[in-house]
């Protein structure tokens, strides 16, 4: 066929027109290439992380944290027959969503503040601790008791808790209500201590299970990650709750106590609050964030950046004794 022949048949053929995908197509194009995408965002993370980090102590340790996922092996994307325009107009629209939804950067000024309170903790001497010890934590806080009339309402109290230093023993908790109703079925009246065995529980952070943490803030970071499950969201209160919890066991490991804090630092949604005060009413600077419920909010002292607690529950001491009940110092 010559050219005069193709061009005449050409002009008798039809416009092919705008190419144009069913709505259940385009449904179907879109989530496909948002699971690509995903699985691609998630190779580039790994890959990324796979070098080996050095901790703070000199230690090689592989960059991945007991328990996390290795890197998932690369997919290929699958071929659909679909016009060119439709999937790159599907594939900017892809890109767009998933860029919004990335973390915030954490916040700079609350990050200066963590790093300061890490140096100071950093500097702290340890605690030599025997296995045959007690770790007394003292706190002050309030519980929600569920009732009708005087039997329901917020009651406050201060309470030490001794745990055995590797968790293989029973402790003791004393309570002394302060004000509101009693616990049902305790009839201890206020200001008058209340003890209760504390059986050993598998689920409690021990010394020495927070000893063995990495003083690296990236792998420790990374292992926090992998025990509250809790990368994948915007905000991350899990991992910060967590590090919360361990906050006050930790005034008596230097190493592990700036690494929390610096752990900390690296996390996107915390910010700084000028005026702050724990639960008993000491004041200080505060460092806040969105937990699963609300916001909590960690108070260090202005001046020396102690740790005094937070907004819910004010730590009032720490230290190693020999038996329970007994007084740290005392």
């Amino acid at each position: 066929m010559n050219p005069e022949e193709r061009e005449a048949l050409a002009r008798l053929l039809p416009s092919p027109g705008e190419p144009i995908l069913r709505n259940d197509r385009h449904d179907l194009l879109q989530e496909h290439l948002m699971r690509e995408f995903t699985q691609e965002a998630r190779d580039a993370r790994d890959a990324r992380d796979a070098p080996e980090a050095r901790d703070a102590r000199g230690t090689r340790e592989a960059a991945t944290a007991p328990g996390a996922r290795g890197p998932a092996p690369r997919r290929r994307f699958a071929l659909i027959a679909v016009p060119l325009a439709t999937a790159t107009a599907v594939t900017a629209a892809i890109v767009i969503g998933t860029a919004g939804s990335e973390p915030p950067a954490p916040d700079r000024e609350a990050v200066g503040l963590l790093n300061r309170i890490a140096t100071v903790a950093a500097e702290k001497k340890p605690v030599p601790v025997r296995d045959d010890q007690y770790v007394c934590v003292s706190t002050q806080g309030s519980q929600e008791i569920e009732g009708t009339g005087e039997d329901g309402g917020t009651q406050t109290f201060r309470r030490s808790d001794w745990t055995a230093v590797n968790g293989k023993r029973p402790g003791l908790a004393r309570i002394t209500r302060l004000s509101g109703p009693p616990l049902p079925g305790h009839d201890a009246r206020k200001g008058t201590p209340e003890d209760m065995t504390l059986s050993a529980d598998p689920n409690v952070t021990t010394y020495r299970e927070l000893e063995a943490l990495p003083t690296d803030p990236e792998a420790l970071l990374k292992k926090i990650y992998a025990d509250t499950g809790d990368e994948g969201s915007v905000n991350r209160g899990q991992a910060l709750e967590r590090i919360g919890e361990m906050l006050a066991d930790a005034t008596l490991l230097p190493e592990v106590n700036a690494a929390l804090y610096r752990a900390a630092a690296k996390i996107p949604g915390v910010s700084v609050v000028e005026n702050a005060k724990d639960f008993a009413g000491r004041p200080g600077i505060g460092l806040s964030f969105e937990d699963r419920d609300d916001r909590d909010t960690w108070v260090f002292d202005k001046k020396s950046l102690h740790y005094l607690g937070s907004d819910e529950v004010a730590l009032l001491g720490v230290g190693v004794v020999d038996e329970v009940g007994e007084t740290p110092g005392g």
